[in-house]
């Protein structure tokens, strides 16, 4: 056997066992679709707050404020269903199980700082400090990428790198908080959808 022959196998065995150990078929096409949603939805929460808060972005309070918070919801979960149904036409395509010990491990480890973040936020909204909440939104979905990337493409831990980044800026200027959630949720996902699709999708 010659030795491209033998770096051929090689290569072959090690993509088996990145296949056991990591899920791979997400979508590149639900990023942009969710940082596109995120967009339209702070565009509306945007409307709400210019038009009943006395034209003053930072005032949230009352029905405004949470009617926004049920805008950004809607968009948390109208992205996390868009990610499921690509995903899931990904995973058939390629022949791979959309529900296996990868798919479970990635779930698992992507839901522990979300849920955490998404606690920890509601105890801070019940404190009535609403400027720190982009900022935690930001660095706890952060977290939730970068713990999640060792069960799937390692590439999503860069965007949660910078969606941790902006957060930590966030929370320094909580003035800007609104900016940099539309920057982190809508143009890097964007951005990073559009990566991913041109790098592995169109494959």
């Amino acid at each position: 056997m010659s030795d491209k022959d033998y770096l051929k196998d090689i290569s072959e065995i090690k993509n088996l066992m990145n296949k056991s150990s990591r899920f791979i078929s997400l979508s590149g096409l639900s990023g942009i679709l969710a940082g596109i949603y995120a967009l339209i939805g702070a565009a509306i929460a945007y409307w709400l707050v210019i038009s009943y808060s006395g034209g003053k972005l930072y005032i949230f309070h009352g029905w405004v404020f949470w009617t926004s918070m049920f805008v950004l919801f809607m968009i948390a979960l109208l992205s996390a269903l868009t990610g499921i149904i690509l995903t899931t036409r990904k995973a058939k395509k390629n022949g791979e199980k959309i529900w296996d010990n990868s798919s479970r491990r990635l779930l698992f480890n992507f839901l522990i700082p979300l849920v955490a973040g998404g606690l920890y936020t509601l105890i801070i909204l019940d404190q009535g400090r609403y400027g720190q909440t982009g900022a935690l939104m930001l660095i706890f979905y952060g977290l939730a990428l970068v713990n999640a990337s060792k069960y799937s493409i390692g590439d999503i831990k860069y965007l949660g790198f910078a969606e941790i980044v902006l957060g930590l800026f966030a929370a320094y200027y909580p003035g800007y908080g609104f900016w940099l959630w539309v920057v982190g949720f809508g143009l890097l996902h964007i951005i990073y959808g559009t990566w991913m699709h041109f790098k592995y999708d169109t494959k």
